[in-house]
């Protein structure tokens, strides 16, 4: 690897400052989980000792605990608490090193009290059944959870933000006016369902994150400390970096690598795109387009198996009907691939419409040198291996992949593993934890709201009516769009583990009454859930990306909507015909489904650019996409129609010299400026 590769990171940036400030800069402003206090000193080895503690319990918890669920998520929630007002400050604006507020004392005690009084008093809750309905609760009880919440709320906004505060103070406010017409007691009911029983605050989504998500964020810390996400940059630059346009396709691939093992769309942006677009902005493209093209390959690592940003665990528990995790990430491949594919496509096809060139070999890592790090990915290969067998428990080899990080380690001379680098990702594992544990629990409340007061069966119904008055169009179609439109709005801003929560709560159960399998819903209601990161108008993995490149947030955003064609017509495809999910298809099926859908992706990309062998004509474009569209529904009919389609199109641009007046325009193609 030259020199100048190496230190792209601590260039200077376009305003003369230097990309590692901006990268902080930019964390601090897009990504919550970054606006953390500051700890130095003895303070600062008790709060990583606090932190360590914490990931070694959890470990243990998920592993060995045999305590009643409720002991063990009010334990684990508390201890969220504590550590969660030591990271975060009411204000990113005023933050002292080693200073903790009086007043963050307090609600950090209050908050963490309010779940182990709920810890240590179950025994007896449970032997009196004082809390078998909302008629029994005393007065102590309603304000220990009332405490409780509102100081989760609080740390909510700290960590994650207000978007999903929005949708649950929404529904709280809408609850209590409901349940004011059916019970005596409207606040005490609702703070039984949200606190106190297994539907709320300790619900599915905060159960799995227990579960399983802490486990694995922690493996996710263990494998930053070998230097995975540089060996991955790496990787995709000597496999594509030469080629036209090749920091683009870097960005694309390395994000879809990076992605495998990142929960955060905004964190993968900022962590690969410091790389990759100033090199992208180098190589001649625009910075809207640099930054968009990181911003959706990014988003697309949300979908990427095996990990799907935490999702594919819940998805496990939402979907049932024996499904496996292993059985998930199998059919998540083709639809993350596809999305990937597009936005590959359209990232070449701008490369060779401005004419631009690929990194100078010289200055690109070799193969060679790669390949004797290749022992670097042996704990995923591990992890997918005893996961898809299913020979043992997640959270099982989960551990075990975090043993194989720390032996594999060993071997590296350049970044060997130390007791230090241990603490720190375990110390990470404990921080990453919090705003997941967090929005996972926010979401529990948004589901509770949903199930106490049946707005569920009314959205369904709502859409279901809406959808039979349309005139001339299928209401699957109808219903499909409706959901889209929910599952965008209510996904803005919202972390992949809580967004995902919220969508199979309210949005999954939808298409699962208009007759949609449950495994295509639920893939369908993440998918548009997840593209909330970079459709304008709160895009905040776009907005990441386009502070990066210095480049207007909303041209970014509509950018990275265009490149990531593929998270928006892929699902209604897999919706309408399960087939592309594998579900009731056989192998020639799957080959033939393959081959149509990159042929169709192509056609779409290529429509969006407008460019393949030369700049397309708006009729063309328009037939380009539609026999695209065509070839990525996996029926025979529509395939052999697209193919029509793109042929002509095809034959047209190639075949079909163009006007004079067009041969003029294509002389004066201006390169954007740097």
């Amino acid at each position: 690897m030259s020199e100048e590769y190496r230190d792209l990171k601590n260039a200077p940036a376009s305003d003369g400052g230097n990309i590692s400030e901006d990268v902080d800069r930019i964390m601090r402003k897009y990504d919550r989980e970054s606006n953390t206090r500051i700890w130095t000193g003895v303070p600062g080895k008790v709060v990583q000792g606090i932190m360590v503690a914490f990931s070694l319990y959890c470990m243990w918890s998920t592993l060995f605990s045999v305590a009643a669920l409720e002991k063990r998520l009010t334990a684990f929630m508390g201890c969220i608490m504590i550590i969660g007002f030591l990271t975060f400050p009411a204000s990113k604006k005023n933050v002292k090193p080693n200073y903790l507020p009086w007043y963050d004392v307090i609600v950090m005690l209050l908050g963490a009290g309010s779940f182990f009084y709920y810890l240590l008093r179950y025994d007896y809750i449970a032997m009196n059944q004082i809390l078998s309905s909302e008629s029994k609760m005393t007065p102590m009880f309603t304000a220990v959870g009332i405490v409780a919440i509102l100081c989760l709320v609080e740390l909510c906004r700290r960590s994650t933000g207000v978007p999903i505060l929005f949708v649950a103070g929404a529904l709280v406010i809408y609850s209590i006016v409901n349940l004011s017409a059916r019970t005596e007691y409207p606040l005490r009911s609702l703070i039984y369902t949200l606190f106190y029983s297994t539907g709320g605050v300790i619900g599915t989504p905060i159960q799995v994150c227990a579960k399983f998500i802490v486990v694995f964020i922690i493996f996710g810390a263990f494998l930053e400390r070998t230097g995975i996400a540089a060996f991955f940059i790496s990787m995709a630059n000597s496999m594509v970096g030469r080629y036209s346009g090749g920091p683009a396709k870097v960005a694309v691939v390395s994000s879809a690598l990076c992605g495998m093992v990142s929960g955060s769309s905004v964190g993968n942006t900022v962590t690969t795109g410091s790389i990759t677009i100033p090199m992208m902005k180098k190589t001649g493209y625009k910075p809207e387009f640099a930054g968009a093209v990181e911003a959706a390959a990014s988003t697309g690592g949300q979908i990427m198996p095996p990990i799907m940003g935490a999702a594919a665990f819940l998805m496990v528990e939402y979907i049932g009907e024996g499904v496996t995790y292993g059985q998930i990430a199998l059919k998540a491949i083709l639809p993350a691939v596809l999305y990937f594919t597009g936005i590959f496509i359209a990232v070449h096809l701008e490369a060779k419409k401005l004419g631009l060139r690929g990194i100078p070999v010289s200055e690109l890592p070799k193969m060679k040198d790669l390949i004797k790090k290749i022992y670097l990915l042996a704990p995923i290969i591990l992890l997918i291996i005893l996961v898809a067998t299913g020979a043992r428990t997640m959270q099982f080899a989960a551990t075990v992949s975090i043993g194989a990080t720390i032996l594999v380690n060993l071997f590296d001379r350049d970044n060997r593993i130390s007791v230090r680098k241990i603490l720190d990702a375990l110390a990470a594992g404990g921080k990453g934890a919090i705003s997941v544990s967090v929005a996972c629990s926010m979401a529990g409340i948004i589901a509770g709201c949903l199930t106490a007061t049946g707005l569920a069966s009314t959205l369904v119904n709502a859409i279901v009516s809406a959808s039979n008055s349309v005139q001339f169009i299928s209401p699957t179609l109808v219903a499909l769009f409706l959901t889209m439109l929910c599952c965008i709005v209510l996904g803005m801003g919202v972390p992949t583990t809580a967004n995902y929560c919220i969508m199979a709560s309210t949005c999954a159960p939808i298409l699962i009454h208009m007759g949609l399998p449950r495994l295509a819903a639920h893939f369908f209601v993440f998918y548009f859930g997840i593209v909330a990161d970079i459709t304008p108008p709160v895009a905040l993995a776009a907005y990441a990306g386009s502070a990066i490149a210095k480049s207007n947030p909303m041209k970014t955003g509509v950018n990275a909507t265009k490149l990531a064609i593929g998270a928006f017509v892929v699902p209604y495809i897999f919706a309408m015909n399960p087939a592309m999910l594998f579900i009731d298809t056989n192998a020639v099926s799957v080959i033939e489904i393959i081959i149509t859908s990159f042929l169709g992706m192509f056609g779409l990309a290529a429509a969006l650019n407008g460019y393949v062998f030369r700049r397309i004509p708006l009729p063309v474009r328009l037939v380009l996409a539609a026999g695209g569209l065509m070839m990525m529904d996996p029926r025979p009919v529509t395939d052999l129609i697209g193919i029509g389609l793109l042929a002509a199109a095809f034959a047209f641009q190639r075949f079909v010299k163009p006007r004079k007046t067009e041969e003029v325009k294509e002389e004066h193609i201006e390169l954007p400026e740097d």
